[in-house]
């Protein structure tokens, strides 16, 4: 497993570079763990997310959070100080679970947690890729899928203030039953564990040792141009 410890400039680019990722390990190049950081609030639609359903688009006008849409699936989050993003490249011969959506989860966020769990407790995985810390979420997590590798997106909030989320964000229209309609400050939580010590142990867990010498950078500025610069991109739901 290659290592990428890489924030870019813009928030575009970020999530272009993961997808990059996953395009270049199709034709042929290795599987990654990147570890990254946004420091300003900022707001990311999953695939097939619709802005007019999760996001208060005045306010984020207003406070300049820019908005934007990854390539996998799952829920729109804020991104803000104090949480890790991290994004996997794995094969699917990996593991036979990889091959499976559902079992795939439970795979990648199984070891996780167990990486997690002599620091916090009690931990759990809950919903279909929420992971939790006595009931309230510290982690979502969300897939794109490709013919041999699968991208997984995933956050770990550990200093992030929950308090701004509900200006930016509306409840979702869709929850898992554990959340019990509670609103964002209620149901999000942060591990007591550092980011620098989180990325230890996610570089533990997938035995993340060689250091990715070059990004694909042209596979980058080319979803840039063909994707996600453009409005339609944001808006086609």
């Amino acid at each position: 497993m290659h290592l990428l410890e890489q924030t870019l400039p813009g928030l575009t680019e970020n999530l272009a570079l993961d997808e990059a990722l996953l395009l270049d390990a199709e034709a042929g190049g290795p599987e990654v763990l990147r570890l990254w950081r946004w420091q300003n609030h900022a707001v990311v639609l999953g695939a097939g997310g619709r802005i007019a359903d999760d996001v208060h688009e005045d306010a984020c006008q207003a406070d300049g959070v820019p908005i934007q849409r990854r390539s996998s699936g799952g829920g729109t989050v804020l991104l803000g100080p104090g949480c890790l993003l991290f994004s996997l490249i794995l094969r699917f011969d990996r593991d036979p679970a990889l091959s499976d959506l559902h079992a795939s989860y439970r795979f990648i966020l199984g070891r996780i947690l167990a990486g997690l769990t002599p620091y916090a407790s009690p931990l759990a995985l809950q919903g279909s890729s929420d992971l939790t810390l006595a009931e309230r979420k510290f982690s979502g997590n969300s897939q794109q899928r490709k013919r041999t590798h699968l991208l997984h997106h995933g956050t770990l909030l550990h200093a992030f203030d929950p308090s701004p989320t509900a200006r930016y964000l509306k409840s979702p229209p869709r929850q898992p039953e554990y959340r019990q309609q509670r609103d964002h400050v209620d149901f999000l939580t942060n591990l007591p564990v550092g980011g620098a010590m989180l990325e230890q142990i996610l570089r533990e867990v997938w035995q993340a040792k060689e250091v990715l010498a070059e990004w694909p950078a042209d596979r980058v500025n080319g979803l840039i141009e063909e994707k996600y610069r453009h409005d339609e991109w944001l808006r086609r739901r």
